[in-house]
């Protein structure tokens, strides 16, 4: 049997990587296997078999530690560390997070989707906000960034290059709403149009909220809280004078002294294949404010900053 170059040349990388160390066996020990393996009536089989365990054993172990397995063991022993039996998963993590806060947890995350937990406003222009939603796997999340100044830019998550992005908006002329199902809907559309109008650089046209509706019999997945669905539709015209038709997505509720929204949207044409994995985005938004303690984010933002000492 002859052993390919390349995983020739994979079994060296695995016996010199992080001091994984393979010692050739002596010429004695090795007449001595070979003697045992002659004088076996079934030494042929017996070959094969080691041959197979060889060459099984080399694989595993040169893709093992070309994986970014860490090796352990004292003096070289070329021991390999195990993976870790209780490894918390992003969801049991954020799970924790949440129950640390006296929320509650995630219960269905989507096939191909991961939860994100972020606090939006640990800067000291903003007042503090837990936002949680889920997004596709292979997406790009862009979070606020914070210097002495205060805090800038969203939580957002997004695969850019295709035009589907999902963003977290906060509109603060209305104030707090007590009940958000109980206003007039024109105030969605001033939501809605605010927040697709946040970059200068692009205007819209023929703005239209399709439809609303009201979470009011979805209190398994809200519970007392109030959440508002909405489908709306506009003209994207860009810098460089394309008009590009949109549709999207949005769940919009009202904590703190603002309304705040997630929307999701695509391209009118890709709006077709991605109107689940959109809808499923919003519905998975939870944004907390009220009776959330975050002084313990703020102040491991401030310390950043020294913003502590300079007050």
């Amino acid at each position: 049997m002859k052993i390919s170059s390349l995983l020739f040349s994979s079994f060296l990388l695995a016996s010199s990587v992080d001091g994984f160390t393979t010692t050739a066996p002596s010429s004695s020990k090795a007449s001595i296997a070979l003697h045992a393996a002659s004088s076996n009536n079934n030494d042929v089989d017996n070959e094969g078999d080691s041959r197979r365990q060889f060459m099984s054993k080399s694989v595993a172990t040169a893709f093992t530690t070309m994986g970014g397995i860490a090796t352990m063991g004292a003096a070289g022993s070329g021991v390999l560390a195990p993976l870790p039996a209780n490894a918390a998963s992003g969801a049991d993590k954020i799970n924790a997070r949440l129950r640390s806060y006296g929320l509650p947890s995630i219960v269905n995350i989507p096939s191909g989707m991961k939860p994100l937990l972020e606090v939006y406003g640990k800067g000291k222009n903003r007042f503090p906000l837990l936002v949680l939603m889920n997004h596709p796997l292979t997406w790009v999340v862009q979070l606020p960034s914070n210097d002495v100044n205060g805090e800038d830019g969203t939580v957002q998550a997004g695969e850019y290059a295709k035009g589907d992005t999902a963003t977290f908006f906060l509109y603060e002329p209305e104030g707090h709403i007590d009940n958000i199902y109980d206003v007039d809907k024109k105030l969605y559309e001033k939501v809605l149009i605010a927040a697709i109008s946040q970059k200068g650089g692009n205007m819209y046209q023929d703005f239209k909220v399709i439809k609303s509706t009201p979470q009011v019999d979805n209190t398994a997945a809200y519970g007392d809280r109030k959440y508002v669905i909405c489908d709306f539709k506009y003209t994207l015209l860009t810098g460089a004078g394309f008009e590009v038709e949109r549709r999207g997505v949005a769940s919009l509720t009202s904590e703190g002294p603002a309304v705040e929204a997630l929307w999701a949207a695509s391209t009118r044409e890709r709006f077709k294949k991605t109107e689940t994995t959109l809808r499923d985005i919003v519905s998975s938004f939870r944004c907390y404010g009220d009776g959330v303690n975050f002084s313990a984010e703020i102040a491991k933002n401030d310390s950043r900053f020294d913003l502590d000492k300079s007050l």
